[in-house]
């Protein structure tokens, strides 16, 4: 079994960061950090034009929180500590002054909806459905909330969160505007994420930076909202009812 990891190639101008975990890509608290110096570290890199997240694996992009780490969870700090893994995430995406293209293979759960919709372009395969599933263990979307709105809308974000059983299909994703096409299979994916990547590096990387600066505009606040949502969470996670149902899904 492959170990999970988080490794970067720079190409090109082209920083593609991959993560990857055996549990259907899901995220620990140790791959979130990296994931956030990544990003951050890629985004100060001169040579780096256009960054490019995907995850390992055919079939899962991203499965959210990692349940044997929520399992664990036995008091607040620490709750608190994990689910602040997810906002280091979403903050050093939204702060990467390069703009940040999703490439999402496969089916996304939670917190990896909220990793999605805080890319600045997002690419998916017909098989890339979405769920927030957090109601369903008795927590709520609370720090992925804020990214996963921005892109889908109040009405959109409330939708799948309150309807936390039922994955929404990649076109309905399309149509909401999380994702900015929907291709037949990964590898048609792949090379539709090259050639839009290749043909960002030919472009101002100043003009760049300040679009990006615009489009991000009304998000300063979330580096404090973010922590606060977290607080939420992993208040939350200690619930008997939380408790109860993660004990169900062991």
């Amino acid at each position: 079994m492959t170990a999970p990891y988080v490794k970067q190639n720079i190409e090109n101008g082209i920083a593609t960061i991959e993560f990857f975990h055996p549990a259907h890509n899901s995220l620990p608290g140790d791959i979130l950090a990296k994931l956030a110096n990544t990003i951050t570290e890629a985004g100060e890199n001169e040579a780096v034009k256009v960054i490019v997240l995907k995850s390992g694996g055919e079939r899962t992009f991203c499965a959210g929180a990692s349940f044997k780490e929520l399992i664990n969870i036995n008091d607040a700090e620490t709750g608190k500590v994990f689910f602040s893994g997810f906002a280091n995430v979403i903050n050093a995406m939204r702060k990467c002054p390069k703009f940040i293209i999703g490439r999402i293979q496969g089916k996304t759960v939670g917190g990896g909806v909220g990793v999605a919709s805080a890319t600045d372009y997002c690419m998916a395969t017909k098989f890339a459905a979405i769920k927030l599933s957090e109601l369903n263990i008795g927590i709520g979307p609370f720090v992925v909330g804020p990214a996963v709105e921005r892109k889908l809308g109040l009405s959109g974000m409330s939708q799948i969160a309150i309807d936390a059983n039922s994955f929404y299909d990649a076109e309905w994703a399309r149509q909401k505007g999380l994702y900015a096409s929907v291709h037949e299979s990964t590898e048609a994916l792949d090379v539709a994420v090259q050639a839009f990547a290749e043909n960002l590096c030919k472009y101002n990387p100043e003009a760049m930076k300040e679009m990006k600066k615009i489009m991000w505009r009304g998000t300063e606040d979330w580096d404090t909202l973010l922590a606060e949502r977290a607080v939420i969470s992993g208040k939350l996670v200690l619930s008997e009812f939380t408790k109860e149902t993660l004990k169900r899904f062991k």
